[in-house]
């Protein structure tokens, strides 16, 4: 089963992520193929450039071909991207300092990119 994960809620990227999916993922007994993760609110600060859960998301993110991506307007307000209000959802908004391969965008953005490799469920945390 491929499953794709939102990060909707406090500490969801900091506990679930960081606790229970990333060692799984690591070790390679997760028990579904995680093709996309979305980021929302504060979970974006995990994908800091430096932060150790996020340099290791997307070491594993680039192996197991996994989309990252995080909301246009929650990073354009945590100083995670470059750009203007105006363009979030139209997919301009640009990355910044944020580990490699995290693609920043809006709903539009996500679908699309889920699209090349569709989940089978979307599981909100």
């Amino acid at each position: 089963m491929k499953v794709a994960y939102v990060f909707a809620t406090d500490m969801a990227a900091t506990y679930k992520l960081a606790k229970m999916i990333l060692p799984q993922l690591e070790k390679n007994i997760h028990g579904a193929e995680v093709v996309g993760m979305m980021f929302f609110d504060d979970n974006l600060y995990v994908l800091r450039k430096g932060n150790p859960v996020g340099e290791t998301l997307s070491k594993i993110a680039k192996e197991k071909n996994i989309l990252l991506m995080v909301c246009d307007r929650c990073a354009i307000e945590r100083g995670l991207a470059e750009g203007d209000y105006v363009h979030c959802g139209l997919g301009n908004i640009k990355p910044k300092d944020l580990v490699e391969g995290v693609q920043v965008g809006c709903f539009p953005q996500l679908y699309e990119a889920l699209s090349k490799n569709p989940p089978d469920q979307v599981i909100t945390l």
